[in-house]
């Protein structure tokens, strides 16, 4: 992939229903449109990840279903929705083989290698923390989890289940939220646990080009004994698993790519161990949430962190952009993540306008297009495919007070590849903003991409500098020689 990678997250069940409805049939993963992948190059996307390909779990798609939770969160958006469109979710794998209503291994492989004459990469789940309940090594090898025998545990007996066998096994846990029901916990502090989901991980590198690891701070070991102390003691194993298995998953593809969803400030602990990026949440809650000081001095952390950080405003575990931000706002923080170091990577429904945001387990998903919100997101990608934005060198800018103190909101950088530069400009608050700009070094036309307006730099200007005025949430992109 190119430095800086644009990625596609694409909800595959949702996605291949939304085909059905299109052009009226059934679709697997062999039958995509040409006229997609076809776009998705267009638009400068380096990698797909199809998310939940993997075979569903019949006990996790029984939970779904009769889940109050779930259907609340549906019924809000689709008061007629049908029980049936909901499957189970695809993070309690049952097993790491393509879904037979996805089409099966063959039809995966025959994706793929379509997206290989694009030049696009293929990306997949690799759940490290957990099985489906009712996957059949939970049965065949219970010791692989974390499990106190056919003797009911002494405490916490809501975090376990019994298997076919009797064998009292915890169910997947982040140690802040309740356990997850229909999901089984692996114990890594057993090495042949280990062994076996290396060997998982081994058979998904052969069918992509990169995986994207669920919480995978979970497998880590002080914080796997932090959770599971009273079940697993708290000696630790001298190694951590992913040092182990990137080792040797690379040993096999040199070129396979690792993506981290991590949290609680581990993001640089899980780069050194040889991630190429990590999940930065830091710098969504702050676009969510913060001012654009806090934004920019989050943005001066160390250059590598940078370049391994993979940003974004929307995903299947975060509330739809539209809602979370509202609209002005959202596209904004998308200007402002597709034109910073590290990877971007953004949701296909979050491109086509979708207002809220479904369960993952809801499969019927046929919202309206909002189609200027589709346009917006079309010439942001054409303007931040620019090689500029890809192999220059990216640098913070500081702008001067010009008639008062909203410049402060404003965020500024710059890229330069060789005589070609590059000046983003965002607006990051609801008023009005200014600020006085160096065009210092900058000659002949300078051109907005957005409005593809030009202007001659004069000599004058060069000296005097320019005074930009920004409405609420307005960004501007230059392209100007250097």
């Amino acid at each position: 992939m190119r430095t800086n990678p644009h990625i596609l997250e694409i909800n595959t069940r949702s996605w291949l229903r939304r085909l059905q409805e299109e052009y009226g049939h059934p679709f697997t993963l062999r039958d995509v449109p040409e006229e997609f992948l076809d776009k998705a190059k267009n638009l400068g996307f380096d990698a797909i990840w199809l998310m939940g390909v993997w075979k569903e779990s019949p006990s996790a798609r029984a939970i779904a279903r009769t889940s109050q939770d779930i259907h609340n969160q549906i019924r809000a958006i689709k008061p007629d929705f049908n029980t049936d469109d909901i499957t189970a979710s695809p993070y309690a794998v049952y097993d790491y083989i393509v879904d037979d209503a996805l089409g099966g291994n063959e039809a995966l492989e025959h994706f793929r290698n379509r997206l290989r004459e694009k030049g696009i990469s293929l990306l997949l789940d690799f759940v490290g923390n957990h099985m489906a309940i009712d996957a059949p090594v939970v049965n065949e090898q219970p010791d692989l989890f974390i499990n106190t025998g056919t003797q009911e545990p002494s405490v916490h007996k809501d975090w376990f289940f019994k298997n076919n066998n009797g064998v009292y096994i915890a169910h997947g846990r982040d140690p802040y939220f309740a356990p997850w029901t229909d999901t089984a916990q692996l114990n890594y502090f057993n090495p042949k646990t280990r062994t076996y989901m290396l060997d998982n991980l081994r058979k998904v590198a052969n069918m992509c080009d990169g995986v994207r690891c669920d919480m995978a701070m979970l497998a880590l070991n002080k914080v796997h004994r932090d959770t599971w102390w009273e079940f697993i003691g708290g000696e630790l194993p001298k190694e951590e698993f992913w040092f182990q298995a990137l080792e040797n998953i690379r040993d096999e593809h040199p070129e396979f790519i690792f993506i981290a969803e991590v949290y609680w400030g581990l993001e640089w602990e899980i780069q050194e161990m040889g991630f190429d990026y990590t999940y930065d949440k830091v710098l969504y809650d702050r676009l969510r949430f913060s001012t654009p000081e806090d934004i920019k001095g989050h943005l001066r952390a160390e250059h590598l962190y940078q370049m391994r950080s993979i940003r974004f405003t929307s995903n299947h575990d975060e509330e739809e952009a539209l809602k979370a931000f509202g609209r002005e706002k959202s596209l904004a923080a998308s200007v402002i993540i597709a034109t910073l170091p590290g990877a971007r990577m953004f949701h296909l429904f979050q491109i086509l306008g979708r207002s809220a945001r479904m369960p993952i387990q809801y499969a019927h998903d046929l919202f309206p297009i909002e189609e200027e919100v589709r346009a917006y997101y079309h010439k942001l990608f054409k303007i931040s495919s620019a090689p500029a934005f890809h192999g220059g060198q990216w640098s913070m800018l500081g702008l001067e007070r010009a008639m008062d103190d909203t410049f402060h909101n404003i965020l500024a950088w710059q890229w330069k590849q060789m005589n070609t530069g590059k000046l983003v400009v965002i607006n990051y608050s609801a008023g009005p903003a200014q600020a006085h700009l160096s065009l210092k070094g900058i000659k002949g036309e300078i051109t907005e991409e957005f409005s593809g307006n030009t202007i001659t730099i004069t000599p004058e200007m060069v000296s005097q500098g320019a005074t930009l005025q920004l409405l609420p949430y307005e960004s501007k992109i230059f392209t100007y020689t250097v």
